[in-house]
């Protein structure tokens, strides 16, 4: 899983079926470390309901698409929300 913060959503006018009524966030990766920006924003399916500016954990690949039910075809998706982490003597609280 990876970290990274909720800067956007994506809308789209035509869209395949099998993502039709899914939230479309942009979400730009962060390094676990020190959360500073690791790389360009993505788009990611949210399967659980992000906001703006949250900190959030992401699945890429099949991952990605068996976070939902009907198996969408997205290559990142949103699994959870951060309130807090450590890593490497480094500790965050989010909220």
């Amino acid at each position: 899983m990876r970290l990274g913060r909720v800067v956007g959503r994506v809308f789209c006018a035509r869209q395949d079926r099998s993502i039709e009524g899914k939230t479309l966030l942009l979400i730009q990766p962060l390094r676990w470390e020190d959360s500073s920006p690791l790389g360009d924003p993505i788009v990611a399916a949210d399967a659980v309901g992000a906001g703006a500016s949250e900190k959030v954990f992401w699945v890429a690949s099949r991952e990605a698409a068996v976070a939902f039910e009907d198996i969408p075809p997205v290559d990142a998706a949103v699994v959870g929300i951060v309130e807090g982490h450590q890593a490497r003597g480094y500790r965050d609280v989010h909220r």
